[in-house]
């Protein structure tokens, strides 16, 4: 393959189709209502393609393929080594169109396509190829029973999983969700964000030609206030895996309580904190780190490191090392391997970010970036944004911008840096930086999130478990943990 750096990206992205209808039971068709949206570019506005805009009629006929496909048994009842070949298979597929996945989330939301690249579209592949693998070592149970009792106990698939994924990570977390349900024997709608459906089209259909039976996975491109609450509300629906803010995972839990009381499992905002302590050894490599945690794809990461506290002794220096790195990521062209930061996602969430950034100004001291940038005079671009002396109560502190804005406070003792660190609706991810092994376990039992990083930040793997305390949310994504939300344990008593 061609050096991903050197490729022409642009002129890859004219070659590519856009998928622009719904995928349900195997084919794509149009919504029912004839309806669609606009399918916008952000890094130029321009409009791509006018995507079916899906709404209850077609979730209900995709729930209704997509149960049809779990009693039948054609997904369901293969075996885990058959499951297990057709997962592989699609884990290939996606690794095989690398370049396709790549500009497909680029163009709809704006990441870096190297990124896109380099990270995302590799991660997918690779959870999906360990779901795959991991489906059948997962053994059932004997419990402990007295002689002449045997109790056995069983993990099932729950029947039809609804996924709403976000914008952010378009294929990922699609993938977060599909691949262990699948793996599992469940049936799937996915309901993809309407700024970014395109590569969840694509997924679908790539899953068909990997060997998935037509109606195990299907794929509703729409709103949330429509396709979304439809969803939700659906009677039909097992479980709800849900990824995006607080404030949406909050309908869900309320959609599940008006219709059959199906499970929900939600990953939602988070606004992680990141704690550098003097005896930290290596501070060139915590500033980048600390840049990287909230730069990275435009600080559009619900795990972000937006708020950064920093021992006194050092708060000087190390805001001129993070500060520094901050200038080096400039917005530009996503599809262009010389940019160091893509668009962000959409008109409005931009007009979001800059109305943080104008309160900060009146709140703190803005240091570096804070203002709206265009590429060849178009597109939705917003400088890297670092605002220092930050108060504990200022919104920059409180709220979860989901932009490229840091919020920096200094801090006198472990224990202030601690509160100030749990003091958070949130929880789902934190950073600490010190080379004193007890208090890096301290930290990391002190603190309430989901993932604590030492020496580093926001690390994940397919092995580990990702998901917050508080409102955050809570089940988790990743890990054999996954296959929890999408199962359920049946026992079988035998006397005998």
């Amino acid at each position: 393959m061609t050096d991903l750096s050197t490729r022409d990206w642009a002129a890859e992205a004219r070659r590519i189709t856009l998928r622009d209808k719904v995928f349900i039971d195997g084919r794509f068709v149009p919504a029912l209502s004839g309806e669609t949206f606009d399918c916008v570019n952000p890094a130029t506005g321009e409009v791509m393609a006018r995507v079916a805009a899906g709404d209850a009629a077609d979730v209900d006929r995709a729930v209704k393929s997509a149960r049809a496909a779990f009693e039948d048994g054609r997904w369901s009842r293969k075996t885990p080594g058959e499951r297990k070949a057709v997962l592989l298979k699609l884990a290939e597929l996606i690794r095989e169109n690398l370049t396709e996945f790549a500009l497909l989330d680029s163009l709809d939301m704006g990441k870096l396509v190297v990124d896109a690249a380099t990270v995302d579209v590799p991660g997918s592949a690779a959870f999906f190829q360990w779901y795959a693998e991991a489906i059948d070592k997962v053994y059932d149970e004997v419990a402990p029973t007295g002689r002449g009792d045997l109790a056995l106990v069983r993990r099932e698939p729950l029947g039809v999983i609804g996924a709403v994924v976000p914008w952010n990570f378009p294929l990922d977390m699609a993938t977060w969700k599909c691949a262990p349900a699948l793996a599992l024997g469940n049936s799937v709608v996915l309901k993809p964000a309407e700024q970014s459906p395109l590569s969840a089209l694509r997924l679908a259909e790539l899953a068909l030609e990997a060997g998935l039976p037509e109606g195990v996975l299907n794929v509703v491109t729409g709103y949330g206030e429509t396709a979304g609450k439809a969803l939700g509300l659906h009677p039909d629906v097992d479980c709800i895996a849900f990824t995006g803010s607080t404030e949406v995972g909050k309908y869900f839990l309320t959609y599940s309580g008006q219709s059959n009381m199906k499970q929900v499992w939600l990953e939602c905002g988070g606004k992680s904190p990141n704690l550098v302590f003097a005896d930290c050894e290596d501070l060139d490599a915590a500033a980048d780190m600390a840049a990287f945690g909230i730069f990275f794809n435009q600080g559009e990461v619900c795990s972000a490191n937006s708020r950064l506290y920093v021992e006194k002794p050092i708060a000087d220096a190390f805001l001129e090392k993070v500060v520094e790195r901050a200038e080096k990521y400039r917005p530009g062209n996503p599809l262009d391997t010389a940019s160091t930061m893509g668009a962000i996602v959409d008109e409005t969430q931009t007009k979001r970010i800059l109305s943080y950034i104008e309160g900060g100004r009146d709140t703190a001291r803005l240091v570096t970036g804070g203002n709206r940038v265009y590429v060849e005079n178009r597109g939705c671009f917003v400088e890297p944004t670092v605002f220092a002396d930050v108060a504990p109560d200022d919104r920059l502190v409180r709220e979860e911008i989901f932009g490229p804005v840091l919020a920096v406070t200094p801090f006198d003792t472990e224990d202030e840096a601690v509160a100030m660190a749990n003091d958070t609706i949130y929880g789902l991810a934190a950073s600490v930086w010190t080379s004193n092994l007890s208090r890096a376990h301290r930290i990391a039992e002190n603190v309430r999130a989901g993932t604590v990083s030492v020496n580093t930040v926001d690390a994940l793997s397919p092995m580990t478990p990702f998901g917050g305390f508080k409102q955050s949310g809570f089940g988790r994504d990743l890990s054999l943990h996954a296959f929890d939300k999408f199962s359920a344990l049946k026992t079988t008593w035998i006397k005998y």
